[in-house]
């Protein structure tokens, strides 16, 4: 998902591995995140914009942009995506994506370059596979490659083969 989540107040229900992901994400995307779970892993209090170590309350989604549903508690997780739904909260539900709105997809980064894939939740970690794996194939240089090429050619994509000229000869100003 691409949207602009600067300064926007994202609400993560849980505590564990997989909150701490979620909200890392939501940290890189610049977002007020705000996470709510009687127990939290140390690594994610500390990306915390708003602590609250309790139990998930009705309410709690109040002024919320986005809602993720991530708790061991399948109760707990259904109560969050009706509570997103009553309001109007998109909500991401980790245990049984289908309840929720939206999925996140594995992103790969290199500057403004940004590849995604997904496997629409049904198996993020095979998500991750295939993002790791696409690493191997755009090492840290795309970022130079990507900026070079938007200030060179105002982000115009060129067609077939002419594209790939384009990028080899990016990568030949960028090397020397």
């Amino acid at each position: 998902m691409f949207m602009d989540l600067s300064g926007r107040r994202c609400v993560v229900v849980g505590g564990g591995a997989v909150a701490n992901r979620k909200a890392r994400k939501l940290l890189q995307a610049r977002a007020e995140v705000v996470v709510i779970s009687p127990e939290i892993l140390p690594e994610l209090a500390s990306v915390a914009t708003e602590l609250h170590q309790r139990r998930y309350e009705p309410g709690d989604l109040v002024g919320a942009y986005l809602a993720f549903a991530a708790t061991d508690s399948r109760e707990a997780n259904a109560a969050v995506a009706r509570e997103a739904k009553e309001r109007g909260v998109p909500v991401n539900v980790a245990d049984l994506p289908s309840e929720g709105d939206f999925a996140l997809p594995s992103t790969l980064r290199r500057g403004g370059l940004q590849v995604t894939v997904s496997t629409g939740g049904a198996s993020p970690t095979l998500a991750r596979r295939i993002r790791a794996e696409l690493e191997k194939s755009f090492g840290p240089e795309w970022a130079g490659i990507v900026e070079e090429y938007g200030r060179t050619r105002g982000g115009v994509v060129a067609p077939g083969e002419e594209l790939e000229r384009e990028v080899v000869r990016c990568l030949s100003r960028l090397s020397g």
